[in-house]
């Protein structure tokens, strides 16, 4: 019923200007609409990101967008850390921690975490 259907990813936070700063100059999302102070869309490759305010802000405690980015996942990862982006260490079976990335089972993920505390990953694919 949906598999020939767009879906866009929802994230909740508290502070609208805080959030813009980060998806804008942080991770160099170009927005494409906005609504009063309540919601912004951001365009992301072929998708949307929709940034609305919320009070339940950063409570989710699992990863709620991925970006495949391929073979540039070091170099972006690179990048975010230059402004000021840190990354999530965490202990998973099977994969060792090289540089921010995790690395095994033949693939490489970064995570990291917006300003509310929404968890964000990069994937190798």
């Amino acid at each position: 019923m949906l598999a020939n259907s767009n879906a866009a990813a929802n994230l909740a936070v508290k502070d609208l200007a805080r959030a813009r700063a980060f998806y804008e100059d942080i991770l160099g999302l170009t927005e494409v609409h906005s609504e009063g102070g309540e919601l912004i869309v951001y365009k992301s490759g072929d998708t949307s990101l929709n940034v609305y305010h919320s009070k339940f802000a950063g409570t989710n405690k699992a990863t709620a967008v991925t970006w495949m980015v391929g073979d540039e996942i070091g170099n972006i990862v690179k990048a975010l850390r230059s402004k000021g982006v840190a990354f999530e260490h965490y202990e998973m079976p099977g994969l060792t921690i090289v540089d921010d990335v995790h690395v095994g089972h033949d693939m490489k993920v970064a995570w990291f975490k917006d300003p509310d505390g929404n968890i964000l990953n990069l994937v190798d694919r």
